[in-house]
């Protein structure tokens, strides 16, 4: 499969088979997310694999009672949270570059996940705290993103995406 054809595959999954995930399979994957680039090759990231139902539960609980992503993380095996650690990082020129980073490390993951036959579902709207207590984090630690992992129960066909003119610019902005 070429990249392409990995990014064109690649969907947000919101219900998963009660299928366990292949030990192999996951370590794969986490390899692949450890080798994202990071600024100064800092490396402030920190993968959280929640494999029981109750941590799981206690996960989706930090989402709104409306927000689809619940049941997502309670219906998946595995549910992969995305740490981040400030002092392993740096904000320069008004960029948080761990927030960049987690970000870079959580993209392999889920390109990993698609290329295993995996779903996945970037997770980013709940509340830190709740997660933080779930994981028993350290105060210092942020918590960045999340994604369910497992075996894909339904089939998402793609979703529309902007065209070429409408995102690449040639020398400056607006320009075709």
């Amino acid at each position: 499969m070429t990249f392409l054809e990995l990014a064109q595959t690649r969907r947000s999954l919101r219900t998963y088979l009660d299928k366990p995930v292949e030990p192999e399979k996951l370590e794969y994957i986490l390899e692949c997310a450890r080798l994202a680039p990071s600024w100064k090759n800092m490396q402030c990231w920190r993968f959280i694999v929640v494999e029981d139902a109750a941590g799981r539960a206690a996960i989706a609980d930090s989402m709104g009672e409306s927000n689809p992503g619940r049941k997502a993380l309670t219906s998946a095996p595995i549910v992969i949270v995305l740490c981040a650690v400030p002092k392993e990082s740096e904000v320069w020129e008004g960029k948080d570059n761990m927030m960049l980073d987690a970000g870079l490390a959580m993209e392999h993951l889920i390109l990993a996940a698609t290329e295993q036959g995996l779903g996945t579902c970037w997770q980013g709207l709940f509340t830190e705290e709740k997660v933080r207590t779930a994981i028993n984090a350290p105060d210092d630690v942020r918590v960045v993103a999340m994604t369910p992992l497992g075996y894909a129960a339904e089939e998402r066909r793609p979703r529309p995406r902007k065209a070429m003119s409408e995102i690449v610019f040639k020398g400056k902005w607006g320009q075709a």
